[in-house]
């Protein structure tokens, strides 16, 4: 399996770095893009450089690389997910404006039919946060918002960050153990 992977500049890099290690435990292709919002984000709220989220991936890019394989279609990958996708990326998208490799790569997602996940770090919602959602759920693209679940009982913030890193494995087809599931008899196991 061969995936894009998006940080951009919303709260919740975590999330993101999560996604990026589960993925190299299972032995999928990654191919990463950190807009430079996205890396100041790192920075603050990992405490690391954006180097060491790279350093996840099998391959980086710089967000201004239009040359980079993963922004052809012709480039055959299993879908693109960006976490967390900030509103300013979200709107980017909707709207076909793809001027950085994250937004032409989402296009490219979009137009080959190919699995794209987005997951929106912002609270509350505006209208037209809604209304590119709309568009591109329309579009065929997926919208997660990084809120996670509680009927799994979560112990600590690992816990809820794997809820929502466990929503997209289950979309992308990889098999996990992130988080526990109902069994035939209405219980979490």
């Amino acid at each position: 399996m061969r995936l894009v992977i998006a940080i951009t500049g919303a709260s919740g890099v975590v999330y993101g770095k999560r996604l990026l290690e589960v993925l190299r435990e299972k032995e999928v292709e990654t191919h990463l893009i950190i807009s430079r919002a996205g890396e100041k984000i790192i920075e603050y709220e990992l405490g690391v450089a954006k180097t060491e989220i790279e350093k996840l991936a099998n391959h980086s890019y710089e967000e201004d690389d239009l040359s980079a394989p993963i922004a052809s279609g012709s480039f055959p990958t299993d879908g693109m997910v960006i976490i967390p996708c900030s509103t300013k990326t979200l709107a980017g998208i909707a709207h076909g404006y793809s001027e950085n490799l994250i937004l032409r790569s989402a296009e490219v997602a979009l137009k080959e039919r190919r699995k794209l996940i987005l997951v929106p770090r912002e609270a509350p919602f505006n209208m037209t946060h809604l209304r590119n959602m709309l568009n591109l759920t329309l579009q065929g693209a997926v919208i997660i918002p990084a809120a996670p679940a509680f009927y799994h009982k979560p112990r600590n913030i690992n816990d809820l960050i794997d809820f929502i890193v466990g929503k997209i494995l289950d979309l992308l087809g990889i098999k996990h153990e992130l988080v526990g599931r109902w069994s035939l008899d209405s219980k979490i196991v």
